[in-house]
């Protein structure tokens, strides 16, 4: 399938058919990043939404504190912190 590079404004666009897009797994308004690889193609990966509940339970409520954190709890104010 051949497409066309159109300007719009100061960007190019291009034109993705409907059936591209239904193979693809995509709709109009999602959100993607785009990289580049060394040998020329073009990736895009749809933009996840990550949703707090779902991050949380990912969690171990059990799980230690990771080390670095231990220099928050002895660091002095160097500002205006409130204490």
């Amino acid at each position: 399938m051949e497409v066309v590079l159109k300007k719009m404004g100061n960007s190019t666009a291009l034109v993705m058919p409907p059936p591209v897009l239904k193979d693809l797994g995509m709709r109009v308004g999602q959100h993607l990043s785009l990289d580049t690889t060394a040998d020329g193609k073009i990736v895009l990966t749809p933009k996840r939404k990550y949703l707090l509940a779902d991050m949380i339970a990912q969690c171990d409520p059990k799980a230690a504190p990771p080390a670095d954190m231990a220099l928050w709890d002895v660091a002095r104010p160097v500002g205006q912190e409130v204490l």
